[in-house]
């Protein structure tokens, strides 16, 4: 064979590799947090307290902040929950199953924003606490992806979508919706159950398979 077509082949084998690297999205694995709206707020920490942002995370606008929680349910309590912000209308606690077994309720599998017939719980800091009559979920797996790049993938809102997942333990999820905005930055959203189960590690990729 000669150099020229050896170069030939490194070169058809780099674009492919770039081409299928341009069909895959960073995959982050999102843990036990709550969204808290201003009531709330102002009843855990006083009133007019603003968020204090410690972190600020790939959708733009949105942060960890360094305020924690617990949040107490009906059978048992989990300790230092991260608020993250901006405040919201509502007040949305996102668990695992995991999570959701030990606090004792039976919390249903939603899109975030989705609090529809959901459990409640109790929120505290310190000596003050804030009580909801719901808001709880396990998230739905989800594709936050910009609107530039849902061309790319062939996709538009709300569709459900399968996703490769190239990890250490290399997985499909199945049943992964699509949100699409000018005000996305675009990653796969998992829970750290799901996250467990694929051997995540921060930096790992997947792709949609299926449309």
């Amino acid at each position: 064979m000669t150099k020229n077509n050896m170069d030939k082949i490194v070169d058809a084998v780099v674009a492919r590799i770039h081409e299928v690297m341009d069909q895959t999205f960073e995959i982050e694995a999102s843990g036990r947090h709550i969204h808290l709206n201003r009531e709330a707020i102002d009843a855990l920490f006083g009133v007019g307290y603003q968020l204090r942002p410690s972190k600020y995370l790939s959708q733009p606008g949105e942060f960890a902040s360094e305020e924690r929680v617990d949040v107490k349910g009906p059978k048992g309590t989990i300790h230092n929950v991260i608020i993250l912000g901006p405040e919201r209308k509502h007040c949305q606690v996102e668990v695992s199953i995991t999570d959701a077994r030990i606090l004792g309720v039976n919390a249903p599998v939603h899109l975030s924003g989705n609090i529809e017939n959901t459990p409640g719980v109790v929120i505290m800091n310190g000596s003050r606490s804030f009580a909801l009559d719901r808001g709880v979920i396990v998230a739905k797996r989800h594709i936050h992806i910009k609107e530039t790049d849902a061309k790319k993938f062939g996709v538009k809102d709300q569709d459900r979508v399968s996703v490769q997942v190239f990890s250490e333990r290399p997985l499909i999820f199945d049943d992964v919706i699509v949100r699409i905005s000018p005000k996305f930055e675009t990653y796969m959203h998992i829970d750290y159950d799901e996250a467990n189960a694929c051997g995540h590690k921060k930096g790992v990729r997947g792709r949609i398979i299926t449309r």
